[in-house]
C-alpha cells in the first residue's frame, strides 16, 4: 500500500481480503443503523453499484435489523431500464434486498424510456421519498477519481458539486461513459451522518493517494470533495 497522507479526521480501515473488509463494514453499518433506529422512526442507507460492494451487500442483508424501518436508495444510477445488465437498481434488488433485508423499502430513481434530461422533475420527486440528511452513505470510487456519478468530464459537474445548490438529483452526461447518469448531488451526499468510501484493489488505493495530494482540486478528481473529517475508508487488496 502506498503511503497515504489523509486529511485529519479521515480514518482508514483495511483487511486482507474483500470478504473480510465487507464483514467488518457490514457490522459497522448495521451497528450505526441500530443506533439511528433507537432514536428515529426510520433510517436511510444509500449505497453504490458496481462489483466492489457485492460482498458487503451479502454480509449486510442477513444482519438482524428492523429492516421494515430502513429505506435503501442508490447514490447514482445509469439511465437504463432494470432489464439492462448495467442497472444498479437490478443489482441492489438481486444482491441486497434479499433474506432479512427484503423487508426494507427501496427508494428508486424511476428510469423511463424518455431522455433523462426530460425527467428531472420526476427524479426530484423520487428523492422526496428519502429522509434527509441520509443516515449512512456508502460510496465507491473509480480510478479517474469519480464517485457516485460525479465524473470529472461531466459538463454538469460544477453545478452538481455546488455546496449551496438546491438540487438533490442531477442528470450527468460524461462523454467517457456509455450511458447518461443520474446522481445525488454533493450537498446531499456530503451531509450524510456516517460516510463510507469502500475500495478494493491496489489501483484504487493509488488513486486515493493521488487524490489526497491536492484535496482542494475536486474538478480533476471529484472524490477530493469527500476527503473531509468524518469520512471512513474501508479497503482491501
Amino acid at each position: 500500500m502506498p503511503e497515504l497522507q489523509l486529511p485529519v479526521g479521515v480514518s482508514l480501515h483495511s483487511a486482507q481480503s474483500p470478504q473480510a473488509i465487507a464483514e467488518i463494514l457490514a457490522e459497522r453499518v448495521a451497528e450505526y443503523l441500530r443506533l439511528r433506529l433507537a432514536e428515529a422512526p426510520e433510517a436511510t442507507l444509500v449505497v453504490s453499484g458496481g462489483s466492489t460492494p457485492l460482498p458487503f451487500f451479502r454480509a449486510l442483508r442477513d444482519k438482524p435489523l428492523e429492516w421494515a424501518r430502513i429505506k435503501i436508495a442508490l447514490a447514482d444510477e445509469r439511465w437504463v431500464l432494470e432489464s439492462d445488465p448495467a442497472s444498479n437498481a437490478a443489482l441492489v434488488k438481486r444482491e441486497l434486498l434479499k433474506d432479512a433485508a427484503a423487508e426494507a423499502r427501496f427508494v428508486l430513481f424511476n428510469v423511463s424510456d424518455k431522455d433523462a434530461a426530460d425527467a428531472v422533475s420526476e427524479l426530484e420527486a423520487d428523492a422526496t421519498g428519502l429522509t434527509f440528511p441520509v443516515d449512512v452513505l456508502v460510496l465507491g470510487m473509480g480510478t479517474d477519481g469519480h464517485t457516485a456519478s460525479l465524473f470529472p468530464d461531466a459538463p454538469e459537474l460544477a453545478c452538481a458539486m455546488e455546496p449551496s445548490g438546491e438540487q438533490r438529483v442531477m442528470v450527468m452526461t460524461p462523454p467517457s461513459q456509455a450511458h447518461q447518469r443520474v446522481t445525488l448531488t454533493l450537498p446531499v451526499l456530503a451531509q450524510a451522518r456516517f460516510k463510507v468510501l469502500h475500495l478494493k484493489g491496489h489501483d484504487k488505493i493509488a488513486t486515493l493517494a493521488r487524490a489526497a495530494e491536492a484535496p482542494d482540486d475536486w474538478s480533476a478528481m471529484p472524490i477530493r470533495a469527500f476527503l473531509q473529517a468524518g469520512l471512513n475508508i474501508y479497503w482491501s487488496p
